[in-house]
């Protein structure tokens, strides 16, 4: 890697294109390349674009057709969703697993290395947002709607399986012992939303981070990959490394906006009598993605930002809520057992190898695994946007430990609560109602049911939309070049077709199908992500000492 030491204030020798230039002592990568110099810059019946050719042309057509051939074939595709998410997972589900575990391995260590000193942005770099913004986003960008989604869901399956034992059931399950089977059912959640996921959204982050604010370079996936490819990451190498970012992107986001519809859907036939059908899914999507392209066009800092304190101001008065309604004692002495159930079973758990509970970590935990991946370049590149100023070791420590410590304690309350009312209430309907129902019927337990349902729903629309913003924004600033303030309308295209390949692949094979394609993107960009792991050390190690 060829560096060139400066020293510099932040109006100096700026990269341009609103990547701001380093604070302090940095090691810029010495390039001839300016952000965008690929860029098609053209004025369209009004309306200003700035797109990079190839990786806009090729990504946006590939979806469309990916769109229109799943549209027009419903009846057939559903089938091949199935065979190829069994595939997947039950042949490559230990490489998941193993690439997960050296994702959390790096970020830790980087933890406790004198590199953890180096501050994103240069030495001098003042944060762009108070901690109560800057942790709102990175909550609400990770993974809003698969808690509200999963919450309940999966705490409950995990004990049902662990009681009933079998290769469902997480390491062997404990059979009869319904104390065993719910302690080892939420370490088993834990595991799936805690430290792994964040891990891999920390390396993308950190790599985007460092290779943006430190080096100079875009604000693209293919920078990452510099230290390796050179020069030639401007060309075809880093077009097909963009251009698999946009595709995990959009297929990793659509999986979270189809069951966030299917959610929301689901509650409003519950609470209103709407009808649970794919049209009012649609209806849904239509409309959640118009707030969306109000969001966009109001900006990160009023529209994002906004939307994500509310979202987080909702999701704790309704967490609160429960905590003080619901068995407020075994909450409150289950987060901690729970979190020793987590380290312990943690080994055990995160073994690729030679495993009995087959269904569980193939079905589960790689599925889990490949949408994280899947997802981690948006939630990457929005949390490096937001995160500039902070130290790595900070960084490291807050993206990891802080929404990790918020979803424990999320999966206890919603989770736990639920397990109490079909083991010691004995209400067998939270556990028989469809997985979209779940948390309705937990919460019509309580008081204020009508409320705090409606509360929820409300949660997840909240949640679509600031996931469909983010997303717009990440693969807006991919397919532009790298610029991070592109025209709007850009973004406005791509959350209109984020809502469209949502309403595709729920029509054409409902949850599978959007579960298949966030694997089945997610496996190349497993292997992208690891070799990003060399490149955030060497890049690391270029810069200059802290002090």
């Amino acid at each position: 890697m060829d560096n060139k030491p400066q020293d510099q204030s932040p109006d100096e020798n700026a990269p341009s294109e609103g990547i701001p230039a380093p604070e302090g002592p940095a090691n810029l990568i010495d390039t001839d390349y300016v952000i965008g110099q690929d860029n098609i810059t053209t004025k369209t019946m009004g309306v200003n674009l700035d797109l990079h050719g190839k990786v806009f042309t090729i990504s946006s057509i590939v979806i469309l057709l990916f769109v229109i051939l799943t549209l027009a074939l419903q009846d057939t595709i559903e089938p091949i969703y199935d065979t190829v998410f069994s595939f997947l997972t039950s042949n490559l589900g230990w490489f998941f697993i193993l690439a997960a575990n050296v994702f959390v391995i790096l970020c830790v260590a980087l933890i406790f290395t004198p590199l953890g000193k180096i501050r994103i942005g240069g030495a001098d770099a003042k944060p762009d947002f108070t901690y109560m913004g800057w942790f709102s986003m990175l909550f609400a960008a990770g993974m809003g709607i698969g808690l509200m989604f999963y919450g309940v869901n999966e705490p409950l399956t995990h004990f049902g399986t662990s009681f009933d034992g079998g290769s469902w059931a997480p390491l062997a399950g404990a059979e009869g012992d319904a104390a065993g089977a719910a302690t080892l059912g939420m370490a088993a959640t834990i595991f799936h939303w805690g430290l792994h996921p964040w891990a891999i959204y920390s390396v993308v982050a950190l790599s985007l981070a460092l290779f943006a604010f430190n080096k100079g370079l875009p604000l693209s996936m293919r920078s990452v990959f510099y230290p390796i490819l050179g020069e030639r990451v401007w060309g075809w190498p880093g077009h097909l490394i963009d251009i698999l970012a946009v595709f995990a992107t959009l297929f990793g986001l659509t999986t979270s906006l189809g069951i966030g519809a299917t959610q929301a859907a689901a509650g409003m036939s519950y609470l209103f009598g709407a009808p649970e059908s794919d049209v009012t899914m649609i209806l849904l999507i239509i409309g959640i993605t118009i707030i969306a392209i109000g969001s966009i066009l109001a900006g990160v800092d009023k529209g994002v930002q906004l939307l994500s304190k509310i979202n987080i101001a909702l999701a704790a008065a309704l967490l609160f809520f429960v905590i003080a309604v619901g068995p407020t004692l075994l909450i409150a002495t289950g987060f901690f057992e729970n979190l020793v159930s987590y380290a312990t079973h943690l080994p055990a758990l995160s073994n690729p190898f030679g495993r009995e509970d087959a269904n569980f970590s193939q079905g589960w935990t790689a599925f889990y695994w490949a949408w994280w991946i899947s997802w981690s370049p948006y939630v990457g590149m929005f949390i490096a946007r937001v995160s500039r100023g902070r130290t790595v070791r900070e960084f490291l420590i807050s993206v990891m430990l802080v929404p990790s410590t918020v979803s424990v304690l999320w999966m206890t309350t919603f989770g736990g609560t639920a397990i109490d009312q079909y083991v010691n209430q004995g209400i067998e309907a939270v556990r028989e109602a469809g997985i979209d129902l779940q948390l309705f019927i937990m919460l019509e337990q309580l008081p204020l049911s009508q409320i705090t349902s409606f509360v929820a729903i409300v949660l997840v629309i909240v949640f679509f939309v600031t996931s469909s913003d983010s997303g717009s924004l990440v693969i807006d600033s991919i397919t532009a070049g790298g610029k991070v303030d592109a025209p709007k309308p850009q973004r406005v295209f791509w959350a209109i077709i984020e809502g469209a390949l949502a309403i595709a692949l729920l029509l054409g094979g409902g949850l599978t199908a959007l579960q298949t394609m966030a694997v089945s993107t997610g496996f190349p960009f497993t292997i992208i992500l690891l070799v990003a792991c060399y490149a955030i050390i060497k890049g690391l190690m270029s810069e200059p000492k802290a002090v």
